[in-house]
């Protein structure tokens, strides 16, 4: 299930179903175990149907050290909530020190399994096995997915209990490890929201409204997804995100003594009781708090339209769907009233968001007059200002979208000597700011012009291998994606935005540890953000073709299908409000996709399209 929705609408995950109505599987796989020798890898289990839930078989009566292990891994795959099954294949102490939720490692296939110097012979009352395969991601303890590559080995040691003659795992590695297929089974992506911490100046904020930021993690599907993510929030953001993110959850805010499950009346109202550490808070900063917890369970099943919070028996606050929007603003909510383009005059042109209109109007001011001829464009996210990167990319300028309103110097001028060395497309970020990558190769560099003019900021890019090809901020303007180019070939990167204001001097802003989020392709040629945690991606696999795709921030691939296919796309345009089609510059000029339609054709002579920021 990916962490992002179509059109904000509250859907049912994927796999998740109304527990009453789920089936049962029992992972039989230790039945056909052999009774001795080597064991063989652990396949990872088929993907089931939506209404199954899988549990595992404890160990049978005298099972050999072989079908410990395997019933043990088999058991990780499980919808255990508390992994009771595996507990009982290891010995009393290894029970009291295994933290599975200390990680999750996901290897490409089910683990492999090689015996000990022994080759498999049981000879003692000891043996080791050694977990083996190849890593393609890992979740932390914060539930933090990253991608991850290289071998997995790891020991697996047995005992035999002299007084039962029973074998049991006491020495095993802290976490769970399976297969790529049975993670995606077992687990679901779903977005927990903080708010900015550097956007005080953004417009929202001046509004009375803090910027939501969504921080994705990895929760099991069948395992009381609600709870977990109520759980999984009041510990607190991510420690990749947390420079930049609050919460609004007083430290030290946990579920209430005995609170072991939460669900929603038939109203779709859910009380959360909380313990006597948020007992005080004021009517703001509970709303605050009722705000991220209807951000982050609105797309789990059952339904939540509204969130009471509770300490020492007595109601805090409550808060609605219709409400929260007024506490805190959030990219996928916000309606972008135009699509813009440059059409064939390299005018700045425009049709209504969402319209299936194909006639495009010049914007008001001097960017749709012609005046200046274009190449790229970017507008502001309220719609009032615009940024056009001249036909030769030397020069920005910034206009009012206003009647009459003229350019006046440029603001920025590249002194790169060809066009593919000079100013990419620029982009706004939540506070009026406006980014741009110049890529003169002797003095490449990311700059910043606060509120579209003045003398620009170099932004700090510490850890930057390579030059930036495309620079796109997140709504939320504390996270930035830049296709940086290497040795002729782009790669995304999600960075950190930071930002060091001091009084009455011009700000410090850095983005800091660059993540790759699509390590399967060798080429990225161009990308946008498709929701609060999800960008889509054009871009070619090592010996492919053409594609886009969907991805997370966090490197993870999103559940439901890629976009339609579509040939020679260079431009892709897409916004956080996911009720929008997506739109691509392509060989055949502009189009567009519609939800649940094909690629239309909007005009053939036009190229660049942007949504707001």
């Amino acid at each position: 299930m990916g962490a992002d929705r179509e059109g904000g609408a509250r859907r049912m995950p994927g796999r998740a179903v109304a527990y009453a109505a789920c089936g049962v599987v029992v992972l039989a796989g230790c039945a056909s175990m052999p009774d001795d020798g080597d064991l063989r890898g652990v396949e990872s289990t088929p993907r089931q149907d939506t209404q199954v839930r899988v549990f595992a078989m404890p160990p049978r009566e005298d099972a050999p050290p072989s079908e410990i292990v395997q019933g043990f891994l088999e058991s990780l795959t499980s919808d255990d909530p508390s992994y009771a099954t595996a507990r009982q294949y290891l010995t009393g102490e290894a029970r009291q020190t295994w933290r599975p939720e200390a990680a999750t490692t996901v290897l490409a296939d089910g683990p492999g399994t090689e015996a000990g110097p022994a080759g498999g012979r049981v000879d003692g009352d000891d043996l080791t096995f050694t977990l083996t395969g190849t890593t393609v991601a890992g979740v932390d303890a914060q539930q933090a997915y990253a991608p991850a590559s290289g071998r997995y080995s790891q020991s697996v040691h047995l005992t035999k209990n002299r007084k039962t003659g029973q074998w049991r795992i006491d020495g095993l590695p802290q976490g769970v490890v399976m297969g790529k297929s049975d993670f995606e089974r077992n687990y679901m992506s779903v977005n927990k929201y903080y708010f900015a911490s550097n956007a005080s100046n953004s417009a929202d904020e001046a509004n009375g409204q803090s910027a939501a930021v969504a921080d994705p993690v990895y929760v099991r599907e069948r395992v009381d997804p609600m709870t977990e993510m109520v759980r999984s929030l009041l510990n607190g953001p991510t420690g990749w995100l947390r420079p930049v993110v609050r919460s609004s959850f007083p430290t030290g805010t946990a579920l209430a003594n005995g609170v072991t499950s939460l669900t929603p009346d038939d109203q779709n109202m859910l009380t959360v009781p909380l313990n006597a550490k948020a007992a005080r808070v004021g009517q703001t900063q509970c709303d605050e708090m009722a705000a991220q917890l209807l951000f982050t369970l609105q797309n789990l099943t059952p339904a939540v339209d509204e969130v009471e919070l509770r300490a020492g028996g007595t109601r805090l606050c409550s808060l609605g769907e219709d409400r929260a929007t007024t506490v805190a603003s959030r990219g996928s909510a916000k309606h972008a009233e135009y699509l813009y383009f440059v059409d064939g005059k390299h005018r700045l042109v425009r049709i209504p968001a969402g319209s299936s209109e194909t006639k495009a109007d010049p914007v008001p001011g001097a960017l749709g007059e012609g005046a200046k001829e274009l190449r790229a464009a970017a507008v502001s996210r309220d719609e009032h200002m615009a940024a056009g990167v001249s036909y030769d990319g030397k020069t920005l300028y910034v206009g009012a979208l206003v009647s009459g309103s003229s350019l006046g110097e440029p603001v920025l001028r590249s002194q790169g000597q060809t066009e593919a060395d000079r100013l990419t497309t620029p982009s706004w970020d939540a506070r009026g700011d406006l980014w741009v990558a110049d890529r003169d190769p002797a003095d490449p560099r990311l700059l910043l012009l606060e509120q579209g003019a003045g003398q620009p900021l170099e932004v700090r890019t510490p850890g930057l291998d390579g030059r930036i090809r495309d620079v796109r901020v997140a709504a939320d303007g504390v996270r930035v994606a830049l296709v940086v180019e290497k040795n002729g070939k782009g790669s995304l990167l999600i960075g950190r935005i930071e930002r060091d204001e001091k009084d009455g001097e011009r700000p410090v802003v850095s983005v800091l540890e660059l993540r790759p989020a699509t390590t399967e392709l060798e080429e990225v040629t161009t990308m946008a953000w498709a929701g609060d945690s999800r960008l889509v991606v054009v871009g070619r696999e090592q010996g492919g073709v053409q594609q886009m795709r969907y991805v997370q921030v966090d490197g993870s691939v999103p559940e439901g299908p890629a976009p339609a296919a579509l040939t020679g796309v260079k431009e892709i345009a897409a916004a956080e409000d996911e009720r929008l089609p997506l739109v691509a510059y392509s060989e055949d000029g502009i189009v567009r996709l519609p939800t649940g339609a094909q690629w239309q054709k909007v005009v053939k002579d036009g190229s660049a399209p942007i949504y707001p920021g």
